[in-house]
C-alpha cells in the first residue's frame, strides 16, 4: 500500500511523492512532461521493483503531476530540480538511496549526485546521452508550439512536448522546464558507480556509449527500442534491479 506526501521547499515550492514500503527503497526519477505515476507506475516498474522487496519512493518533478509549477526558467535549473530530491529523501529521514532515472529525468539525478554526491549510493541513467537535448531544438519553435499551438517541424519536439501538453500538463512550466534544463550535464562524481541504458533506436541518447566507455561505467544497448517505449522494456528493468544490488 503505497502513501501520498509533499515537501515544501524553502522556495515555497511544494514537490508531490509517493512512497511504496520495501526494503532499501530506490527513488525514481521520471522525464520531462511526464509523471511518476505515468513513468514507473504504469509500465510495471513499481509492481516490479516491490515485487523484488525493494521499497519506491517516486516523486513528481516540479511543473509537473501533483508538485507545484513556478513559472520561471530560472525555478527549473539542475541544482534546483536536484535540491527537490534532497528535500524529499530529507523529509523521509533517509541518508543514502540507489537511483533510477530516465530521460531529463536522467540529467536531475546526475545533478543531485553533484549536489549531493553522499546521498546516492548507484544510479542507473536511462534514456540520456552527453549532448542535452534541449539543445537541438529550436527556442522559437517550442514557445509558438506552446503558446499558440503552432505544431514545430522537428518530430521530437512534437512527440516530448506534445504528449504533456495533450495530457493537460501546466504549458508555462514546461516551457520554463525546457529553458531551465537546457544544457545540463550528465556528469556523475567518479566515486558512484552507474549503469547508462539506451534504447537502440532512440537518437535521444546518442553518444552514450561511448559516454560509458570513457568513464569505465556499465552500459546495456535495448535491441529495437526507441525513447517512449524502452521505458517499459523487461530488460532494462532486471538489468537495473540487478546493477543495484
Amino acid at each position: 500500500m503505497s502513501s501520498a506526501h509533499h515537501v515544501r521547499r524553502l522556495d515555497g515550492v511544494r514537490i508531490g511523492y509517493e512512497v511504496f514500503p520495501g526494503d532499501r527503497p530506490i527513488l525514481l526519477v521520471h522525464g520531462f512532461a511526464s509523471t511518476a505515476s505515468e513513468t514507473w507506475g504504469a509500465t510495471g516498474w513499481v509492481k516490479f521493483l516491490t515485487d523484488a522487496g525493494r521499497g519506491v519512493i517516486a516523486p513528481d518533478l516540479r511543473g509537473h503531476g501533483r508538485s507545484d509549477a513556478p513559472q520561471e526558467a530560472a525555478d527549473y535549473v539542475p541544482r534546483q530540480m536536484a535540491a527537490d530530491l534532497v528535500a524529499v529523501l530529507d523529509d523521509l529521514g533517509l541518508d543514502q538511496v540507489d537511483v533510477i532515472a530516465y530521460s531529463l529525468g536522467s540529467r536531475v539525478a546526475a545533478a543531485l549526485t553533484r549536489l549531493a554526491p553522499e546521498r546516492v549510493r548507484r544510479v542507473v541513467l536511462g534514456g540520456a546521452g552527453p549532448t542535452e537535448f534541449f539543445t537541438t531544438w529550436d527556442p522559437a519553435a517550442v514557445t509558438r508550439f506552446v503558446d499558440a499551438g503552432e505544431v514545430p517541424a522537428d518530430p521530437t519536439i512534437a512527440a516530448l512536448l506534445g504528449a504533456g501538453l495533450n495530457g493537460g500538463a501546466d504549458r508555462g512550466a514546461l516551457l520554463a522546464c525546457v529553458q531551465g534544463m537546457t544544457g545540463s550535464e550528465l556528469d556523475v562524481p567518479a566515486g558512484i558507480p552507474r549503469l547508462y541504458v539506451a534504447g537502440s533506436a532512440d537518437p535521444i541518447p546518442a553518444g552514450v556509449a561511448e559516454l560509458a566507455r570513457r568513464v569505465d561505467a556499465e552500459y546495456i544497448e535495448l535491441a529495437g527500442y526507441a525513447h517512449l517505449n524502452a521505458i517499459g522494456a523487461r530488460e532494462f528493468k532486471q538489468a537495473a534491479l540487478d546493477f543495484l544490488a
